[in-house]
Parts: structure tokens; C-alpha cells; sequence
């Protein structure tokens, strides 16, 4: 065996996950969610959680927020005079509507840029309607369509910034990447090393972590201030951290978008918790007041069982009030339809899979 081959870790075999969500129809269960989820406090403290929550995992488009702090921290909002819309389209995975689109294009033509300076790919809108309406039309989806359009536009910005090329901005020696991963490292603890990097489905690289060192680096964003063994960020990790999260809470519709349950979250608590979904099943939760990062995965990386994990893990922890409650109300166990609109079943938490966190 050669060196470079004696270097990579081997792959553990996976212990199973708790199930936390059940598909039941009529009286039986037909379908189970197994996944692992993390709280941790800003001081690092574990505070609760369920299932390997060791086991590395690729964050995806849930580490955004994350990613956002480099645009921030490094004087590129400042110089290019973004507002709090901008800062929350770097955090976003939007739905392609107009508002997205428009204000994706004028971000970049505020920095004699355009749809082709994008490097994320083509894809059609997320919202269906959107996509309805754009074929209706005859039109053809272009870059400013695609999801990560905010972000990659938070990562030429950045590029501009620092003076170099932008050409290439998503390769992971770029020196956009390179910020980025260390403002990961700096807020999660984890290392991330070339082993434990891929290819996300925007084309940055994406780095997998342990499930808890990534909620850490969540709650590290909620409350900046206090950090574990007497370490305190740079003042401008700080006040990157509070921007971030302001600008999320301010527009949680750039956030996501119409119907999404990130967005509706968002609102439904006034902003006190944010949330930001990522792809095969992993949701990152941030509650500034409470001082919690939140983090979870579902093992087969089904967005509706994340999304009821979500919903229930901030209930469980006193999270949503009253009205929260209400407006979340089919989030945290629904009715389950066949196409006519019959009700055949229910989707809800499995067993005491949320009882007693805290």
C-alpha cells in the first residue's frame, strides 16, 4: 500500500440512528425517518441530543449562513454597500421567483458583473409556479434561476474585494475558499482536511464534519461572544456574526421563498430562531436569545421528515410560542393525503423520539 492511499481513513461501518419520524397508514407503519440531531450552547455544551452525533456530515447548503461570514468579516459588504437583503441572499437557497432573480441581477450589475460571472450552473426556479410560468412564457431558466445564486454572488463579491481574479471563485485553492473553510474551522472546531472534502451540488467545496461540532459552530453564530477556554473572536467576527443573523431574520422570503418551510418558520417565530435547510435531509437552526445552535440529519435524506424533525426539535425546546404553535401546526404531525384529498394516514414524531431535551 502506498503512502498516499495508507493516509485516507477508513470508513466506519454506520451504527443505526434513532427513528424519529414514522409514516403510519391506516393502523400500520409504513415508512421510517432514522436521523441524529445536536444542541449545542454558545459555551459548547452539549445540551441535548439523539443518534451518532459524531458522524461526519456534508452541511450543504446548510452551512450558508456560515459561509456568509467571510463576505461579511472581510470588509466586502462594507465596500460594495450591501444591505441586509444582499447579506440574506448569501444565506439563501431561494426559489428562483422574480424578487430573487431581480435582486440577484442588480446585485451584480452594481459590480459590473452578470449572469455569466456565475459559476453555480443552471436550474430551473424551485417554486413550481415560477417554473410554470417561465416555460408558459417561453422563457429559458439562466444561473440567476438557480438557488445558490445569492451565495455565489456573496463569493464574487468577495473575490472583487480582495483583488484578485473571479474567475474560478468555487475552485478550493481560490482564496474566496480558502476564507471560507477557515471561518468553518474557526467556528466548529473540526478540520477540515482534503479527505473530508467533496464537491457540493453548486460546485464549491463542501466539507463533512461531525454533526455536533456543526451545531456548535451554530451556536457559536447565535452568540459570538462567549467562546469555549477563554477564546473570544475579532471584533468583526462578532459584528458578522449579529449581521448575518439580522439579515436572515429581516428577510426571511430571500431566505427561501413562498411556501417553504425554512421561510414560514422564520416568520412564524418573528425571526427569534432562523433557519436554513440543505440538501439529503439536513436542517441548521440558529436561536440567538437561547444562545443554541441546532443541527440534524436524516439518514436518507428525506426533506419532509427534516422538516418535522425541525418543527418538533424547537417546540421540544420552548422555541415556539403559542402562535408559532399554531402556524406550525401541520409541521409538527400531518395528515397524510392521497391525491383526492382523502386523509389514508399520518406522518408524526416517532415515539418520545423529541421528550424531555432539556
Amino acid at each position: 500500500m502506498n503512502a498516499d492511499k495508507a493516509a485516507v481513513p477508513e470508513i466506519p461501518i454506520l451504527s443505526a440512528n434513532p427513528i424519529l419520524i414514522e409514516a403510519e397508514r391506516g393502523e400500520v407503519v409504513e415508512n421510517i425517518y432514522r436521523g441524529a440531531f445536536a444542541v449545542v450552547g454558545a459555551d459548547g455544551r452539549t445540551v441535548a441530543g439523539r443518534g451518532d452525533i459524531h458522524r461526519p456530515v456534508f452541511p450543504r447548503s446548510a452551512a450558508k449562513p456560515l459561509q456568509a461570514l467571510a463576505l461579511v468579516e472581510s470588509g466586502a459588504a462594507d465596500a460594495f454597500a450591501l444591505r441586509p437583503r444582499e447579506i440574506a441572499l448569501a444565506c439563501a437557497s431561494h426559489s428562483g421567483e422574480a424578487v430573487h432573480v431581480a435582486a440577484v441581477r442588480a446585485w451584480l450589475e452594481r459590480l459590473d458583473l452578470g449572469v455569466g460571472d456565475l459559476e453555480c450552473g443552471v436550474m430551473e426556479p424551485y417554486d413550481t409556479d415560477t417554473a410554470r410560468a417561465l416555460c408558459t412564457s417561453g422563457g429559458v431558466p439562466n444561473a440567476f434561476h438557480h438557488m445558490c445564486s445569492g451565495k455565489h454572488s456573496g463569493f464574487l463579491t468577495l473575490a472583487k474585494h480582495l483583488g484578485g481574479p473571479t474567475r474560478g471563485y468555487i475552485e478550493a485553492d481560490h482564496p474566496v475558499q480558502r476564507r471560507v473553510r477557515a471561518v468553518i474551522e474557526e467556528m466548529s472546531g473540526a478540520r477540515l482536511t482534503p479527505h473530508v472534502c467533496a464537491t457540493d451540488g453548486c460546485g464549491i467545496p463542501t466539507f463533512a464534519l461531525p454533526l455536533v461540532a456543526f451545531a456548535a459552530a451554530l451556536a457559536r453564530l447565535a452568540q459570538p461572544r462567549i467562546k469555549p477556554q477563554n477564546q473570544v473572536f475579532a471584533a468583526e467576527r462578532i459584528d458578522a456574526c449579529r449581521r448575518v443573523c439580522k439579515a436572515m431574520a429581516s428577510h426571511p422570503d430571500l431566505v427561501g421563498g413562498r411556501g417553504r418551510f425554512d421561510t414560514r418558520a422564520m416568520i412564524a417565530t418573528r425571526g427569534r430562531v432562523l433557519l436554513k435547510s440543505g440538501a439529503e435531509g439536513v436542517y441548521a437552526m440558529i436561536a440567538p436569545e437561547a444562545g443554541l445552535g441546532i443541527a440534524l440529519k436524516i439518514d436518507d435524506g428525506d426533506k419532509r421528515a427534516s422538516e418535522m424533525v425541525a418543527a418538533n426539535l424547537l417546540n421540544a425546546l420552548g422555541l415556539l410560542d403559542g402562535p408559532a404553535r399554531d402556524a406550525l401546526k401541520e409541521d409538527l404531525e400531518c395528515p397524510w393525503l392521497n391525491v383526492a384529498g382523502k386523509r389514508v394516514g399520518v406522518i408524526r414524531p416517532a415515539g418520545d423520539a423529541f421528550s424531555a431535551l432539556l
